[in-house]
Order: C-alpha cells, then structure tokens, then sequence
C-alpha cells in the first residue's frame, strides 16, 4: 500500500470500537466513540487536525460503503470507488472477485477499531485520507478483519474508497473471538493494540 499503514508518527491514543450492523439503513452517519484508536500522520512540520466535519464525511463513506457490500449492491459501492481504483479494478472483474467471497461482508456487525488520518501523503495524490481498520463478526461465529481508505482531493468535495483490502477467518481458526496463534500471525489486519498480526 502506497500509503504506510506501518509509519507512525504523531499519534493520538485510545482503544476499542464504533459497532453498527452491516445491513442497518443509517439516517445519519455514525459518529466514532473516544476510545476508537486515532492517529493522525501528516509531513514533517506540518500541523493538521481533522475537523468534525472531515470526520463525519469519511465515517459516511466508510458506513455507506461498507452497508452497499453487505446489501449485495455492487453498482452503489463500485460509484464510490476513486475513478483511478476504478481503472485498475474493471467493474466485472471487480464485481467477480467479491462474489467469489461470500462469506465477506455479510450478516455481520462492524467494529471500527483504528482510524488514522493523512494529509497530503507522499506519493500519493493530494488531499485528506482515512484508513479505518475494522474486524466484522457474524451470527456463524466466523470473523473477517481489514481496512478502507478513502481519500477527499479538497475541501468540501466528496471522499471516495481508495484501497480496500479484507481477510476472513472460520469459526474453527478462532479462540475466544481471537484467530489462533498460528493465524493471528499470517493475517494483513490490524486487530488491536497487543495483538500480533501481520500487519
């Protein structure tokens, strides 16, 4: 990933999770609790903080993005992909990998449990993004665990999904609501702080 999930710098701290179900319609955005993770990586020198309303419109992407998946509604989530993530990921060739995966993003409750802001990354284009990690927890007791970008090119102008990427894990590889060790190391999640995972 372009962006270094990995890099941090300037970090504000805290701990755990926004939960919303995944085929829940929202009237309004969800708003993040204190103890959600929260960091904010911005050029050397540079002071940025995000504003509530930078927060309020990446949670809505986020949210309506993630709901348009669990729905099925592929033609929805595909209009909010980034026009250049749209180029490299062709819609049916998009659209067949995620119907490959059905297990993903369905029936599910969605933990937020990190987002970190970045202000005009390097090597990237311009603009404000939002990593939010998140794990997804079924009925089945199966998991699946990840993260979304989405980028706003300026002020006032609409975020869209970036780069997505997400990992599911079956009931009999979880321990207690946690992947096995053997597991918990091979996934390219973020899981909390203590958690040793891949990523």
């Amino acid at each position: 990933m372009a962006i270094d999930r990995r890099a941090r710098r300037r970090t504000l701290v805290a701990a755990a999770a926004l939960l919303f179900t995944a085929s829940a319609a929202l009237a309004a955005p969800p708003t993040l609790a204190p103890e959600v993770e929260r960091e904010i990586i911005a050029p050397e020198g540079v002071a940025f903080q995000p504003s509530p309303s930078d927060e309020e419109g990446a949670i809505d992407r986020f949210a309506t993005y993630t709901m348009a998946l669990a729905k099925r509604d592929y033609d929805a989530a595909y209009a909010m992909l980034r026009l250049s993530f749209q180029a490299s990921n062709p819609r049916l060739e998009w659209e067949m990998n995620l119907r490959k995966r059905p297990e993903i993003w369905a029936d599910g409750t969605i933990r937020i449990l990190r987002l970190s802001w970045y202000s005009d990354p390097a090597g990237q284009p311009p603009g404000l993004y939002a990593a939010f990690d998140f794990r997804g927890d079924r009925k089945d007791k199966t998991m699946d665990c990840g993260y979304v970008v989405v980028h706003r090119a300026a002020p006032g102008s609409a975020f869209t999904v970036v780069r997505t990427d997400t990992s599911e894990v079956p009931s009999n590889l979880l321990e207690d609501g946690i992947p096995k060790a053997d597991v918990l190391h091979q996934l390219p999640c973020y899981l909390g702080k203590g958690i040793a995972t891949a990523f």
